[in-house]
């Protein structure tokens, strides 16, 4: 077994495995773990969800969309793919990147990736189809589902820009979602988680049989406490 460093020791000390903390207190745990390691960047808050779901079959995958009331912490490169009066309305938005099929083709012939949400009209998604391959396993492909293939340009910009995050329980059951930074208070940090919690917990499929929740996890990304 790998020695542990003193750091990890000593934050270790803070935690009681045996126990059940609420989640304020986890918020309170994971801000104190961080003081004790000093990481030398602004670590990211996440949510870690175990659910008693299949997501093999189609009734019990779990993926939505949550708007974090403190955002998360860093600003976020919007991309609209639209065409017609619809462009204006995105570039009065704040989106960063709009365009059409130029904006397509430079995805595909140049890899570009310089964004972080991609929005879409519904009347552009024929096209936008064929970035599945290189959108897809970044998590960027928009899907009417979170709200990311919509005819309201303006509040799917507005609602990325004050922090929206996509999420999708993988196929293990569980799902991954960043709440934050470190250095965000505890206030900002539990109304952020808050938000998440409320969200996932009404997204509970119908066809659930047993404990849907069955374990929830708050840690920052390199605290593996």
């Amino acid at each position: 077994m790998a020695k542990r460093g003193k750091k990890y020791l000593n934050a270790l000390k803070l935690i009681d495995k045996e126990k059940a903390y609420s989640l304020a207190d986890a918020i309170k745990k994971v801000k104190e773990v961080a003081d004790v390691t000093k990481r030398n960047f602004d670590q990211t808050v996440e949510m870690i969800f175990r659910l008693g779901v299949d997501p093999k079959y189609a009734d019990q995958m779990v993926r939505g969309s949550v708007v974090l009331p403190h955002g998360l912490g860093k600003e976020l490169k919007v991309l609209v793919i639209t065409q017609g009066e619809k462009v204006k309305e995105a570039e009065e938005a704040g989106a960063d990147y709009v365009g059409g099929e130029e904006l397509i083709n430079k995805i595909l012939n140049e890899g570009w990736t310089d964004f972080d949400v991609v929005i879409a009209t519904p009347d552009m998604m024929p096209k936008v189809a064929k970035l599945g391959r290189i959108l897809g396993p970044r998590g960027l492909m928009p899907n009417p589902k979170v709200g990311t293939v919509t005819t309201d340009v303006k509040k799917a910009v507005s609602e990325a820009k004050k922090g929206r995050v996509e999420f999708k329980v993988d196929k293990a059951g569980n799902l991954h979602i960043p709440i934050g930074k470190v250095s965000f208070d505890e206030n900002k940090l539990y109304e952020n988680a808050l938000a998440v919690y409320d969200t996932v917990l009404k997204l509970k499929p119908s066809g659930i049989k047993g404990q849907y929740m069955k374990n929830l996890v708050v840690k920052a990304t390199m605290d593996l406490l």
